[in-house]
């Protein structure tokens, strides 16, 4: 077993997908997954969905204090907050050092570099990579500073602070993990983040080839190993009794089957969803594990545990979550657990 995954327990997740639901049918959804054995539920903050139709995006922030004060233990976070145009990092930092203090222990900042179909509708400008990941790599100095530091004075290419104090800390520390999905950002979270996220269902090699290996570049200099970090995975995984609803489902999740090249550029969710709906089902699904079998899903996860990923978070695409909760939480955790 790889060395990150013995010292890391094995987490067993939900996702909530903030971009098909409403806020208080997300929160029932949380509830249940705490109910169902998950160990974590970490939500997406968009301000706009994939789809224009029956979407939602309601923000993360109100809705993670109202879902720590409905649930007792799962822990809860970002996946992933852009904390670089919407947000000023202080006001993040801020924001997540009060629900630390309000639910200790039980909360993680997942950061990014963010989709320009968040931004460019507020009127911002969406800047190339090479500033995004700047302005990335800068917030999340900010972030730090005002967590551990009293009276910041910070000035920085794209963001200050003058005397700033974040007066209420938790006494234990928010982990913060960075999501990526190519070598530069990987390599930041390997340097300064408590975790790593990134999402399932791409080439096989560019987890073994490109991203693994950078996370343990990354760390290597900052004087870690990649034992030192929560290695998180968002799994998309179709799962039912009946095969052809699990294949169905994947349909409202199309977007995510769009090559970068397809989407590049796209911010509005209608011109989104007319790409997405263009697809068939079978190109739909080729980014979840899809089946009725619970044994072919734990031979596929094992995958990406053999590469080191140890909190994995499941993302269902259906429409019925309470019923994927109860399915995979009764059919497929447990066998995963026994695996561990």
């Amino acid at each position: 077993m790889p060395e990150q995954n013995r010292r890391h327990p094995l987490r067993l997740g939900y996702k909530a997908s903030a971009e098909q639901f409403g806020p208080n049918e997300l929160t029932d959804f949380a509830i249940a997954a705490e109910g169902n054995g998950f160990d974590s539920v970490f939500v997406s903050d968009h301000f706009q969905p994939w789809r224009h139709d029956g979407g939602h995006a309601p923000s993360a922030l109100p809705w993670l204090g109202a879902v720590g004060a409905r649930t007792s233990k799962v822990l809860l976070g970002t996946s992933v907050l852009t904390p670089t145009f919407r947000y000023q990092p202080a006001v993040v930092a801020q924001a997540f050092a009060t629900l630390g203090v309000m639910y200790p222990g039980r909360m993680i900042l997942g950061v990014g570099s963010g989709e320009s179909m968040n931004e460019v509708p507020l009127g911002l400008h969406w800047p190339d990579g090479k500033e995004r990941f700047a302005r990335l790599k800068e917030a999340i100095t900010v972030i730090r500073k005002l967590w551990s530091e009293d009276r910041v004075s910070y000035e920085g290419t794209y963001y200050s602070t003058d005397k700033a104090t974040i007066y209420d800390k938790p006494e234990q520390p928010v982990p913060l993990y960075v999501g990526a999905s190519g070598p530069a950002a990987t390599r930041l979270a390997g340097r300064v983040a408590d975790g790593f996220i990134t999402t399932s269902g791409k080439a096989p090699e560019l987890y073994a080839d490109t991203l693994i290996p950078a996370l343990a570049e990354g760390a290597e200099k900052a004087g870690r190993s990649l034992s030192d970090l929560d290695l998180m995975i968002e799994m998309k995984v179709s799962f039912d009794h009946d095969p052809e609803k699990a294949l169905q489902d994947t349909k409202h999740w199309a977007a995510l089957a769009l090559s970068p090249d397809e989407k590049t550029h796209v911010d509005d969710p209608i011109e989104m969803q007319r790409l997405a709906d263009a697809l068939p089902a079978e190109r739909t699904a080729s980014r979840w594990i899809v089946s009725a079998d619970p044994d072919e899903h734990v031979r596929r996860i094992q995958t990406y545990r053999d590469l080191g990923f140890n909190h994995l978070v499941f993302h269902f695409p259906g429409t019925d979550q309470q019923r994927a909760i109860e399915l995979y939480g009764a059919a497929v955790l447990p066998k995963l657990r026994a695996t561990a």
